[in-house]
């Protein structure tokens, strides 16, 4: 990790936003944007070949401001496995270049789903406060509330030391650590957490920076089917099967009970075939030994807290 001096620092950033057929979200998610207190200097929006009024709506925002710019793929079906990161990395991608080629400054580059309102105008503001007041931290995400109705919502609770891929916030200086790549993987924000670890980078949720999304995290293909991604995920990652066997029965008690079946069932029905995993060693070593100790900890200092 590179040692980093904060005085003087801009607070600008990238926007990276994977959208398909989000025509009932993709618009309060851009007027969300449009209005927090700091805006991104450039927003890039792919539309994955969607066949609903979503690359309309923002080839209409992007008339609107000059910062919004889209990108728009072929049509396919849709999918949360690796191919999301193929998404990701290609915004990525084209931000970094149309970066240097229109000299544009920034300092960090987020990541926020099309399924995502963020309510909080300074949402971004106050991630990049906490960044400001922390030169280690590399990555960061804010807290996110499920809309379960248009009156209620609820928390979808996670560890403080891990992030959500759908609302986060990275340091520039961490993706020049890592030669400014996107992980081409399942689950691709849990190895950028990873590869953030291991070069020496905090990782952190702030609970009191909320965000709302407008349905479960990875349910876009229905809950049962994402819960079949996750299971296929944790095999690719390499989890230690005392972490999945521990998850599964904590799904198994949840509504609906089937949610842990299908995240078994994915994990060792991929287990059984010998499904290919990440080809990084220490990616795979962390998620196998590393992070089975890292949830002990965890729950084990919580649970002290609580005497």
């Amino acid at each position: 990790m590179n040692n980093i001096n904060i005085e003087n620092k801009t607070r600008n950033y990238i926007l990276i936003t994977p959208a398909k057929n989000e025509e009932k979200n993709i618009g309060l998610c851009i007027q969300s944007v449009v209005s927090q207190t700091i805006t991104p200097n450039l927003w890039i929006i792919v539309d994955d070949g969607s066949n609903d009024n979503t690359f309309k709506i923002i080839q209409d925002a992007k008339n609107k401001h000059h910062w919004i710019k889209c990108i728009q793929l072929n049509d396919t079906i849709r999918d949360l496995t690796i191919h999301i990161s193929e998404v990701i990395k290609k915004g990525f991608d084209f931000a970094i270049d149309h970066s240097k080629k229109h000299n544009l400054k920034y300092d960090y580059i987020a990541f926020l789903d099309a399924d995502m309102i963020v309510h909080d105008k300074q949402f971004f503001e106050k991630l990049i406060i906490n960044f400001e007041g922390d030169n280690h931290l590399g990555i960061a995400s804010g807290e996110i509330q499920i809309l379960e109705n248009s009156n209620n919502s609820c928390l979808e609770k996670r560890r403080t030391d891990t992030v959500s891929g759908g609302e986060m916030m990275c340091r520039r200086e961490f993706f020049n650590d890592i030669d400014n790549v996107i992980p081409l993987s399942f689950a691709w924000e849990s190895v950028l957490r990873v590869q953030a670890i291991l070069k020496g980078w905090k990782v952190k949720r702030f609970n009191d920076i909320q965000v709302v999304q407008t349905r479960q995290t990875g349910s876009a293909e229905g809950i049962k089917r994402g819960y079949y991604i996750k299971g296929t995920s944790a095999h690719y990652l390499n989890y230690n099967p005392l972490i999945v066997i521990a998850k599964g029965i904590r799904y198994c008690l949840k509504r609906p009970h089937y949610i842990g079946i299908a995240y078994l069932y994915g994990y060792f029905s991929s287990l059984i075939q010998r499904k290919k995993q990440i080809k990084d060693k220490s990616i795979r070593r962390y998620f196998y030994l590393t992070k089975f100790r890292e949830i002990f900890e965890y729950n084990f200092n919580i649970s002290n807290k609580g005497k």
